[in-house]
């Protein structure tokens, strides 16, 4: 079994799991390296790099674990506004019909 799930149906993906922890544990580290990073890149010191690929690395780790439950949730939200969409022309052009 693998340590993190990669595929999520929109209910599974709706309840907190240790992705999302992790997530939330990696991203403020992941900017706050990129952020201090950056700014020692621009003097040119070496430990800027260094703090600078970390946190790129950290970013990308991030996102490969939290993508797939944020893309269930996004198609299943999709699906709901098409239909809402679709209920709302109808119901629109019955109005328009009505004038």
């Amino acid at each position: 079994m693998r340590f993190f799930k990669r595929n999520w149906t929109a209910a599974e993906a709706d309840e907190w799991t240790r992705e999302d922890a992790l997530a939330i544990v990696l991203s403020p580290i992941a900017y706050v390296l990129i952020m201090i990073g950056t700014a020692l890149s621009f003097l040119l010191l070496w430990p800027g790099f260094v703090l600078l690929g970390i946190g790129i690395i950290a970013t990308i780790i991030m996102h490969w674990v939290i993508d797939p439950k944020l893309k269930a949730i996004s198609d299943e939200f999709e699906s709901k506004q098409k239909d809402y969409i679709l209920d709302l022309e109808r119901n629109m052009r019955w109005e328009e019909t009505d004038e």
